[in-house]
């Protein structure tokens, strides 16, 4: 399979080109990025064969658009994916993205162009397969324990904040709960209210309200990705916890959405349905 990969000068771009450069199955066709464009790869990434140039965003799709590529790999920005969205799929090459802070309206967008015979799309926020699971346990949690909040840590340059993986799991807590709560978790304290705060609302403090399930974000130089989930009940608390300490923690869940992408139709939302738990 060809990939090309955008973003690929961005520390996550940089260890997708590694992963594929080291994969038997895969051929890194193209790169780019918006710093270092006209030069070559191998100043970011080891290994990188020598002549592959960083292009800029018109030259990866151009290469799309001409069937060079089968799967174009994108850890970008909001912008860039959707212009990358627009052209790739409807002309048939499909896309595995973990960029964050897309809209609701990019997301039923993304949906619209995956549909048909064009390509298809996979839309990751986290793709170590730690982390999914641990959003997965946390659902399975929300049914038996009244309150729940997250806190999820990040490196300093992460410009979104929460996270995209705190929002989903938050959504993915209230979801399981239902619209009464935690169905089968005895009557507890409410959830998301600070001591003391006016009329009942949450003090700034407490982090903001995710479906009624509290975010906190941290940012910290020396941070990679890193979540709680922390769950409270009658004289206990269970804490899920994950840590990515290196970026080469993604890089399964990626080759493994690079692989799938081809055979699962339309928009995939998260890496669950190819790890089996989606089935009940």
């Amino acid at each position: 399979m060809r990939v090309g990969v955008l973003g690929a000068t961005g520390r996550m771009g940089q260890a997708t080109c590694t992963a594929v450069l080291a994969a038997d199955d895969l051929e890194l066709a193209r790169a780019a990025g918006r710093s270092a464009a006209g030069g070559e790869l191998r100043a970011h990434v080891g290994g990188a064969p020598a002549g592959l140039v960083v292009g800029d965003l018109n030259s990866l799709l151009d290469a799309g658009l001409d069937a060079g590529l089968d799967v174009v790999v994108d850890f970008s920005n909001p912008e860039a994916t959707m212009t990358a969205a627009r052209a790739l799929l409807p002309a048939g090459t499909h896309l595995v993205s973990g960029t964050t802070g897309l809209s609701d309206a990019a997301f039923d967008e993304l949906r619209r162009l995956a549909e048909g015979d064009g390509g298809n799309a996979v839309w990751a926020p986290n793709f170590a397969l730690g982390a999914v699971l641990g959003m997965h346990f946390a659902t399975i949690a929300a049914r038996w324990y009244p309150a729940a909040e997250v806190i999820e840590l990040h490196h300093d340059r992460k410009v979104d904040a929460p996270s995209g993986t705190a929002l989903r799991t938050a959504r993915k807590i209230a979801a399981a709960r239902g619209a009464d709560g935690a169905p089968n978790a005895a009557p507890g304290a409410a959830r998301g209210v600070a001591s003391g705060a006016p009329s009942g609302e949450a003090s700034p403090a407490r982090g903001q309200d995710v479906d009624t399930v509290r975010v906190h974000a941290v940012r910290l130089p020396g941070l990679v990705a890193h979540q709680e989930v922390i769950f409270g009940g009658a004289g206990e608390v269970l804490t899920i916890r994950h840590d990515s300490l290196d970026r080469a923690s993604f890089m399964p869940g990626v080759l493994l959405a690079v692989r799938a992408v081809a055979s699962r139709p339309g928009l995939t939302l998260g890496l669950e349905p190819l790890l089996g738990l989606d089935r009940g």
